[in-house]
């Protein structure tokens, strides 16, 4: 049916990661999600692949333009022979403002750049792995100089899958034509949005290659609201209400309101975070807009709902691990289900 990934909290510390791994491969998942935001992405995989034996891990994504592509290349190759082949890299452009004035990084033309950098490291994976001189020589990023000594050596899973997010209309055909795979923005998940929008997108892309589709894999991340009980599910669904009503407020993922004629809304919520009401943006949400966004029901239900919605757009999406771990066994009903087992 699906592969499932666990997601991982943003907050999650290194302390507590490598527990949270061995909870997710205890519970069944496939793999293991893993984000790039409060802590460095790279170092929440390297404990989380350290502390399992099969699970797989993602980084859902690495924020790219302030990390050359070398230092990430090095990285991922060191992760992936710590893991005997576990591990896939994931980046994408991040906005922006926070590139600028939170990374105090380059932004140019971010299609482009992050093609490079894609291109890039398979550039330099291929040398680490065959020795041939490194020669790439792009727009944004230039690597011509890799001594014996610096280069790692082959290793046994060289091919390292590389994922990218996206949201726009050429960043998504972009990575349709490079990409092993895209990872959607939680405001793209609705299947509307999937089929209407995102798809024919990435069949652009596929075409520009000639790629075959089935070896390209999309992954929906949907903020899910779920849990043992309705009166946890309805404390979930509230919860995701708020964190829509901040994702919205984002200008750039204002696309699929628009696609449900919901793009007042978009504009309301920039205006509520310029004014600092950030407590009252959540009542934007309606719960219309909720139930197109949201898969909700409890852990006797949401398999059904995620397979009714996802079946026959996605072959992997993620789904969140319980806050408590007493509710593991509960949820893990709901991963065999949707797994196919």
């Amino acid at each position: 049916m699906f592969e499932v990934f666990a997601t991982t909290p943003e907050t999650m510390s290194p302390a507590q990661i490598g527990e949270h791994a061995k909870r997710a491969e205890a519970m069944g998942f496939d793999g293991l999600q893993v984000p790039d935001a409060v802590h460095d992405g790279l170092l929440l995989s390297a404990l989380a692949l350290n502390a399992t034996t099969n699970l797989v891990v993602s980084t859902g994504v690495l924020v790219a333009f302030p990390r050359s592509p070398m230092t990430v290349a090095v990285a991922s190759w060191d992760l992936q022979e710590l893991s005997k082949g576990r591990f896939e890299i994931g980046v994408g452009t991040q906005v922006k403002g926070n590139i600028e004035k939170r990374y105090s990084s380059y932004w140019g033309s971010p299609v482009p750049q992050l093609r490079e950098y894609m291109q890039s490291l398979r550039a330099i994976f291929h040398s680490f792995q065959t020795g041939e001189k490194l020669n790439f020589e792009g727009e944004y990023y230039q690597f011509t100089k890799l001594q014996p000594f610096f280069n790692p050596g082959p290793i046994d899973h060289p091919n390292i899958p590389i994922l990218a997010g996206a949201v726009g209309p050429a960043m998504t055909k972009m990575v349709g034509a490079i990409a092993d795979g895209m990872i959607t923005h939680p405001t793209n998940t609705p299947p509307r949005y999937i089929r209407e929008v995102c798809i024919p997108r990435l069949q652009e892309g596929f075409k520009r290659t000639g790629r075959n589709p089935d070896d390209f894999k999309l992954i929906l991340g949907p903020l899910t609201a779920t849990g043992k009980d309705a009166k946890t599910v309805a404390a979930e669904w509230e919860k995701q209400r708020s964190m829509l009503g901040f994702l919205y407020s984002t200008p750039a993922y204002w696309p699929s309101l628009e696609l449900f004629g919901w793009q007042e809304k978009g504009q309301q919520l920039l205006d509520m975070t310029r004014q600092g009401n950030w407590d009252a943006m959540r009542d934007i949400l309606t719960d219309e807009m909720l139930t197109e966004f949201v898969p909700k029901g409890t852990y006797d239900e949401i398999a059904d709902v995620m397979i009714e919605r996802y079946q026959g757009l996605t072959k992997r999406i993620s789904f969140p691990i319980p806050e408590d771990p007493a509710n593991d066994k509960y949820a893990m009903q709901a991963i065999k289900k949707l797994r196919g087992e």
